[in-house]
């Protein structure tokens, strides 16, 4: 019913959108509401003006330029990474990323909070830059189709990508191996984003003691189908430290630690 009421809203004139609510709720005269957002496999009516805000135009740009989303929209879920990164430079700590792909979100996320400034702070960016390795995944996974992932891994573009900032490093290697180089006590923001759950389990646990209470952790694939095996690693890793994940419509699940 509520795909007819958003089509109606959307592709019908008002006389026939008017026949459909009729039909739907005899009696009402309330209009169809506006769809406001419909990206990235969230259709929403509510207010999203963040997204026209001077200085979320420009980070988001400064990430979309760099083709690390498929081409696709993610602003919403961009939106959450902005609002875990504003809380860590309240909080204090380094910022981390696993899984960084080409370099948009951690770009984006450089730019919104002008990383560049905090000259006692890193940003640390963990990657492959081969993609997920096959070791990794289990047959469930496999299933999934995880492998059928297409990254453009190009660790030299990533490196020009951010040569301008002094305070962040690129670590290359896979997770957990890589997870030594990581030089830092306190963490404030920590992106997950590996696809595959061992990867993202040993790095949740690495991370886990370093991370401020109040940082924020961003599962960027917790709530996505394709990624059930993820979901059901990080509901076993938050129950054993007795933490609830908050999972969004946009497919991210956040993690605050207490």
């Amino acid at each position: 019913m509520r795909i007819l009421k958003d089509a109606a809203k959307q592709y019908l004139p008002e006389r026939l959108s008017g026949a459909l609510r009729e039909l739907l709720h005899p009696g009402s005269t309330k209009p169809l509401e506006r769809i406001t957002y419909d990206q990235d496999g969230l259709i929403t009516m509510h207010n999203c003006d963040f997204m026209h805000q001077d200085a979320f135009t420009r980070a988001y740009l400064a990430g979309d330029v760099l083709g690390s989303w498929f081409g696709g929209k993610v602003h919403w879920r961009v939106h959450v990474l902005f609002w875990a990164a504003e809380r860590a430079l309240r909080l204090g700590g380094d910022f981390i990323e696993c899984g960084v792909h080409l370099g948009g979100f951690s770009r984006a996320v450089v730019e919104y909070v002008d990383f560049g400034r905090l000259t006692d702070r890193t940003f640390y960016l963990l990657d492959s830059f081969e993609g997920v390795s096959k070791e990794h995944l289990s047959e469930e996974e496999k299933k999934r189709g995880i492998l059928d992932y297409e990254y453009a891994n190009d660790y030299e573009a990533v490196c020009r990508t951010f040569q301008q900032f002094d305070n962040v490093k690129i670590i290359k290697g896979l997770i957990p191996d890589s997870l030594s180089q990581v030089d830092c006590e306190n963490v404030g923001f920590l992106s997950i984003d590996l696809n595959s759950a061992v990867p993202e389990i040993a790095a949740a646990e690495f991370f886990w003691e370093r991370l401020l209470p109040g940082a924020t952790v961003v599962l960027d694939d917790y709530g996505w189908e394709k990624h059930l095996a993820q979901k059901h690693a990080f509901d076993k890793f938050a129950e054993s430290r007795n933490v609830p994940i908050l999972s969004l419509p946009t497919g991210q699940g956040v993690i605050i630690k207490p």
